[in-house]
């Protein structure tokens, strides 16, 4: 049967894994067993993808970034250089913990920045922004742009990626996309979506 999927002879491929058409698996990189990776992804150099992982399609991973088990990523998430995630929130060597996994999501459209961590247990919303470097100790909104360590939110991020500069009538348009966003209650929304939630 023909591979509908691309993987470098030097990439680890365990059993149990589900690929979907068009993915790109690279150098040195592991897919454990009972992962589920979509179609369309690209995983980039030495990425380890730990048993039963998800991934939707259009998922991006660049070089050096642990995905362990536990987490899940939607669609068209992208996943920064050297960015890791825990799934433990207090590991000890001697002490077993293996199945106690705390589990993360990362919403559609979200993007990880370059050596991020994201500390397990916490949900990154949809098209959300974490910027290189920081350490996701809390839940992040959807929209949020978030940068430092502790990962504090500064503003937010249209799904082009461009910071949102609202007016003020709490509007705001992507320089890039033109769409148009409205904050209330510290949750931002495109207009279409907006008009009808508020």
């Amino acid at each position: 049967m023909k591979q509908h999927y691309f993987s470098h002879e030097t990439a680890i491929i365990d059993e149990g894994c589900t690929i979907g058409k068009g993915t790109k698996i690279w150098h040195f990189s592991h897919i454990m067993n009972d992962c589920k990776i979509g179609e369309r992804c690209n995983i980039g150099q030495n990425v380890v993808v730990s048993p039963k992982v998800v991934l939707g399609n259009n998922v991006k991973i660049q070089n050096n970034v642990s995905v362990y088990t536990g987490v899940t990523c939607d669609d068209d998430v992208f996943l920064g250089p050297s960015c890791v995630f825990t799934n433990v929130t207090n590991p000890r060597s001697a002490i077993l913990r293996r199945g106690k996994y705390s589990k993360t999501k990362v919403g559609k459209g979200a993007s990880i920045g370059a050596n991020a961590t994201i500390v397990c247990g916490h949900d990154i919303g949809p098209y959300a922004f974490v910027g290189a470097g920081a350490v996701v100790t809390k839940d992040i909104k959807p929209y949020a742009l978030v940068v430092g360590n502790p990962a504090k939110q500064i503003g937010w991020i249209s799904e082009f990626g461009h910071r949102l500069e609202f007016d003020n009538r709490d509007i705001a348009t992507c320089p890039e996309s033109k769409e148009i966003y409205k904050l209330k209650n510290q949750k931002v929304l495109k207009v279409e979506i907006a008009e009808k939630e508020f």
